[in-house]
């Protein structure tokens, strides 16, 4: 077999927080998110067979096979698989086997190596959106029942969110923009079951020096001048440039 370069969509999905949790539950909610997704992608149509799995320790990355309709990537298999985690985390009386996942999706041309396994930039970009602050924050704020984060590419949501097929909604999505590592890029954001009007405003963090600025340096050789000028009230400021203002009103109160 030789390499073949090939258009295919891209998926790439990370359990939250499963570091900590112990290997026995590690092992129980990779095996437990692998069924999920695969039914998830069994009901949105596409061959779950055909795709190409690669395993990402706590997460899992999922060549789509080409031509994929890439919007079935979209709807229905994100509510789909929400849907699943949904099921599965009211089953779960122990936290540490309850799943939550961040979502990324992209697509462009990779190579199928002879191998079998799956290389080029678009995997770059993927694992970048799936490690991206807004899709990890967008997790975090949002409540429990809420067991999907989605972030795809602005590519991707070029050709399947803005065009509002059957069972997407534009407006549930939401620009975002990130830095990581190398890449500075737009992204879109989306939580099921959760809408944007929902999310807590972006928390800013603004540096604020306490440090008093140095004092000017006094030129002895100017001498000090001094200011008079009227007040809005009765009687007159006297002030010196150099040094400390010394102020006294005078005229009747």
């Amino acid at each position: 077999m030789e390499a073949q370069w090939e258009y295919r969509a891209v998926l790439a999905v990370d359990i939250e927080k499963s570091s900590g949790r112990g290997n026995v539950a590690l092992l129980r909610n990779r095996d437990a998110l692998r069924t999920m997704l695969g039914e998830a992608f069994r009901r949105s149509g596409i061959d779950w067979d055909a795709c190409v799995r690669d395993d990402l320790g706590d997460g899992l990355r999922v060549t789509a096979p080409a031509m994929t309709q890439k919007a079935s990537l979209v709807h229905p298999l994100v509510q789909e698989l929400a849907h699943l985690l949904r099921e599965h985390n009211r089953s779960q009386s122990h936290p540490t086997t309850r799943i939550r996942v961040r979502v990324a999706l992209h697509a462009g041309e990779v190579c199928r190596t002879p191998s079998g396994e799956i290389a080029g930039s678009p995997l770059e970009i993927l694992a970048r959106l799936l490690d991206a602050p807004p899709a990890r924050t967008a997790l975090a704020r949002a409540p429990e029942t809420v067991p999907v984060s989605l972030l795809m590419s602005q590519h991707f949501y070029d050709e399947t969110v803005r065009h509002g097929y059957p069972g997407i909604d534009p407006a549930a999505f939401r620009k975002v923009g990130f830095t990581l590592k190398e890449l500075t890029a737009d992204a879109w954001l989306h939580t099921p079951g959760w809408t944007s009007s929902q999310e807590p405003e972006a928390e800013t963090e603004t540096e604020v020096s306490t440090k008093k600025p140095a004092a000017k340096k006094r030129d002895r050789s100017q001498g000090n001048t001094k200011m008079v000028n009227k007040a809005s009230g009765n009687g007159v400021i006297y002030a010196t440039q150099n040094g400390d203002q010394h102020i006294r009103i005078t005229g009747r109160p």
